[in-house]
C-alpha cells in the first residue's frame, strides 16, 4: 500500500508513520510546508498523480483556544480542509482516513458516547470538526473517519505547548511541593501507539465510515496523575482540586468518553485498557 500522511511530524503522525513503515507500506510524509488543506489547489498538487491508496489526515487546528479566537481560520483548516481532502481523494481513487475528536460532543450523556450519538459541541474547536465530519461523509466515496479521545505520545505536541499530560505531570512532581488536579473530569486517555495500531488495522479494511477509537475504560484527570506517579514510583504530593480551581477560557466537555462500539461490531477493536497502554507508554515492566 502506498500512503500519504499529512502532519507526519505530528504528536499521532510520527507513531502511525513508524506503524505503517514497520508493515513495509511506501509512506509519502507530508508537512504543512508541503500542503495546506484550506487550499484545494496546494491539496492537489500533493496529492495527485503519486498512486496514492490511502490518505491519512492527522492534521487539525486544535488548540481549543486559538479556534475560539480565530473561528473563521479555524473552519478553514478543519471543515473546508476536510472538505478538500475529500474532493481530491474522489478523483485520485484514494481511501480518507481523517482524524477526529470527542469535543464533537458536550458530554452531558454522562456515559460513553457511540457513534450514533447526535454531536452538540460546546465550542468552535468542536464545530468545526463536526463540519469536517459532514463534508467527508457527505462527498468522499471511501472514508474513515476516526475520532479518538485524551491523546498522548512521546512525540511533542507543538499546538498544545509541547507537553503532553503525562510529561507535564511528571515534570511538575520535580517542580512543585504540591500537584492540584480535578477529579470532576472524565476521559479516557489513549496512546498514540494504541492509535496507531488501529489505524493500520482498520485500513486494512473496506468497512468504511465512522469509528470511535479510544483505549478502552475511562478516568478522571486526577486518576489519571495518580497512576502515572504509581507506575513510576513518584513520590508527590497529589491532591484534588477545589470545583473551579482552573477556570476554563473556553467551555469543554465534563464528560469525554467514547465507546469503540463500531469496531467491536466488526471485530476490530485492538484498544487495551487505558492503565495497561499507559504502561507500555512508560516502559514499565
Amino acid at each position: 500500500m502506498k500512503a500519504a500522511l499529512i502532519g507526519a511530524n505530528g504528536q499521532l503522525g510520527s507513531d502511525v508513520l513508524k506503524k505503517f513503515r514497520a508493515n513495509d507500506d511506501e509512506v509519502l510524509e507530508l508537512y504543512h510546508s508541503d500542503v495546506e488543506v484550506s487550499n484545494i489547489d496546494s491539496v492537489s498538487n500533493a496529492l495527485r498523480n503519486k498512486n496514492i491508496d490511502l490518505v491519512i489526515n492527522t492534521s487539525a487546528m486544535h488548540n481549543v483556544e486559538k479556534c475560539e479566537q480565530d473561528p473563521s481560520l479555524s473552519f478553514e483548516i478543519n471543515g473546508i480542509g476536510a472538505r478538500n481532502l475529500a474532493i481530491i481523494c474522489n478523483e485520485i481513487n484514494s481511501v480518507l482516513m481523517h482524524i477526529s475528536t470527542d469535543y464533537v460532543f458536550d458530554g452531558s450523556k454522562q456515559k460513553p458516547y457511540i457513534e450514533a450519538d447526535t454531536p452538540s459541541p460546546l465550542n468552535v474547536y468542536g464545530n468545526t470538526k463536526v463540519s469536517g465530519e459532514n463534508f467527508i461523509s457527505s462527498i468522499a466515496k471511501k472514508y474513515f473517519i476516526v475520532r479518538t479521545s485524551g491523546v498522548y505520545g512521546h512525540n511533542p505536541c507543538r499546538a498544545k505547548g509541547g507537553l503532553n499530560f503525562v510529561d507535564l505531570m511528571l515534570k511538575l512532581s520535580k517542580d512543585r511541593p504540591e500537584i492540584r488536579v480535578v477529579n470532576d473530569e472524565i476521559l479516557t486517555p489513549s496512546s498514540t501507539v494504541e492509535i496507531a495500531r488501529q489505524l493500520f488495522q482498520l485500513s486494512r479494511t473496506d468497512a468504511y465510515g465512522l469509528y470511535h477509537a479510544t483505549a478502552e475504560g475511562s478516568c478522571s484527570w486526577y486518576e489519571f496523575a495518580k497512576k502515572i506517579f504509581e507506575l513510576t514510583n513518584t513520590k508527590t504530593n497529589l491532591n484534588i482540586a477545589n470545583p473551579n480551581e482552573f477556570p476554563m477560557k473556553v467551555p469543554r466537555p465534563k464528560y469525554s468518553v467514547l465507546e469503540n462500539c463500531n469496531l467491536k461490531k466488526a471485530s476490530l477493536n485492538i484498544f487495551k485498557p487505558w492503565d495497561e497502554a499507559l504502561k507500555e507508554y512508560l516502559d514499565v515492566k
